[in-house]
């Protein structure tokens, strides 16, 4: 898969992770970047954290991390100079969503706290703003440095001719893929069963019988939040489902426990941790009801019926989309969008192989373009089991990049590499016109950018 020009750069790690350093180390000053020091301590703690996490090192690494660092103080220097800031809602929302992780990951808020050191959740989070807030800040300065790329067909063209065969990436298989999706029918007594539990867990936690808490690790199935006793941390409205939003903004007193919700993804109750402008905390116990065999059975039969009409030119591909349960799809004949955030394809109807649902790439990648396949399983989004009928729209196969089938990607290449010339001439100028000392025995190095040294 070809590489972005990431305008995060270098992730500076030792704010956060100072704590699993050794604490006997003999400091001292030995790079200066305009009126910020740079400690023996910072180079050692990153160092320490990056072996330990296998990362791997760019070279020496005590010539590797203090440029890194001192890149990092002219980005902050500059970003001072013209007032350019982080989102600091954006900040807090990703401090969240990591401290979340890391607690889900460790097992417990006391697993955490130990591994960094001993500090306190508190601490943790509040080293974690200030890393993450420092990273946006340069995100944004190199993104005020380079400014709006604008590219004509005639320099993707030039650029793409330039390029030796050896440097032309290999763009993986894509396809595109369009569907007819129906849910299996959930029997009316199995949603009461569901209500009736949920009911019983409220009782509990009102007559002081368990916490929410336990009752969410015990039982809730939002495995994401269960061993988090349910908490989802701070969340604006856009990020959660609409019914669940509605319901949590509307709770004021942290005592209280919501009515029962349904969303996608089954039914809710919820439990207000705390409000905070626009976001909101909040606990929650997920049951989801069980689809029988049974239903399972019926759903498959009755999709294979309207195969066969599809099949016997009785109805369209595309007018049987109507009776599709995907709302993402069904108005759009079927066809499928990528909704990974990380993809390069996010937002479009391409799909590396990888990137579909579970259970879909291995049918998928044996039809031909045209190809319906017969019914199947899988899981939808809110990871509720369906059954689909998939048609292969379109398949590009591995190839090396060419003009013909990937300028967009040739395109971004011509960007990054734009993108990457500005950032260099700007860091070189900074370099003139700082003061840097670095002191003798951390001079020796082939530094990526060389105007450190201006003797």
């Amino acid at each position: 898969m070809m590489k972005k020009f990431s305008f995060t750069g270098f992730i500076l790690l030792f704010v956060a992770f100072s704590g699993l350093a050794q604490k006997n180390i003999i400091d001292e000053v030995v790079w200066v970047v305009g009126d910020e020091a740079i400690l023996r301590s910072d180079i050692e703690y990153q160092r320490l954290f990056m072996q330990e996490e296998g990362m791997r090192f760019e070279g020496d690494p005590y010539c590797f991390i203090p440029e890194q660092i001192a890149l990092n103080k002219l980005y902050l220097n500059q970003a001072k100079i013209d007032s350019v800031e982080a989102n600091e809602s954006e900040v807090i929302r990703q401090v969240d969503r990591w401290v979340n992780m890391a607690i889900q990951s460790f097992g417990s808020k006391e697993k955490l706290e130990e591994y960094m050191g001993g500090k306190r959740l508190s601490q943790i989070k509040e080293d974690r703003k200030k890393m993450i807030r420092e990273q946006m800040i340069q995100g944004e300065m190199q993104k005020k440095i380079v400014g709006e790329i604008k590219l004509r067909p005639s320099d993707v063209t030039k650029h793409f001719n330039q390029m030796s065969k050896d440097s032309l990436p290999t763009i993986p298989t894509m396809v595109e893929v369009e569907i007819i999706m129906m849910e299996p029918q959930i029997p009316i007594e199995d949603i009461d069963a569901i209500k009736a539990r949920l009911r019983t867990y409220t009782e509990q936690i009102i007559n002081g019988d368990f916490t929410f808490s336990f009752l969410a690790i015990r039982f809730s199935e939002d495995m994401g939040t269960a061993l988090l006793g349910g908490e989802t941390g701070f969340l604006s409205k856009m990020q959660l489902a609409p019914e669940y939003a509605n319901a949590a903004f509307s709770l004021n007193d942290p005592k209280r426990i919501s009515n029962i919700v349904q969303t996608e993804y089954g039914y809710h109750i919820i439990q207000l941790i705390e409000k905070k402008g626009d976001r909101i905390n909040t606990r929650h116990i997920l049951l989801r009801p069980k689809v029988s065999d049974q239903e399972m059975v019926k759903a498959l039969n009755r999709l294979d019926t309207l195969l066969a009409d599809i099949r016997a030119n009785k109805i369209s591909f595309e007018n049987a989309t109507y009776f599709s349960s995907d709302k993402d799809t069904k108005n759009n004949n079927g066809l499928m969008v990528n909704q990974r955030e990380e993809s390069r394809n996010f937002g479009t109807p391409k799909f590396e192989m990888e990137e579909l649902p579970q259970g879909m790439g291995v049918i998928i990648d044996k039809m031909e373009v045209g190809e319906i396949s017969q019914p199947f399983k899988m899981k939808n989004s809110a990871q509720n089991d369906v059954v689909v009928i998939a048609r292969l729209k379109s398949r590009i196969n591995v190839h090396e990049a060419n003009l013909h089938d990937d300028y967009q990607e040739i395109k971004a290449m011509v960007e990054n590499k734009k993108r990457e010339e500005l950032i260099r001439e700007w860091i070189a100028k900074k370099q003139k016109t700082t003061y840097i000392r670095i002191n003798d025995g951390w001079r020796n190095c082939e530094f990526k950018f060389p105007g450190w040294i201006k003797d």
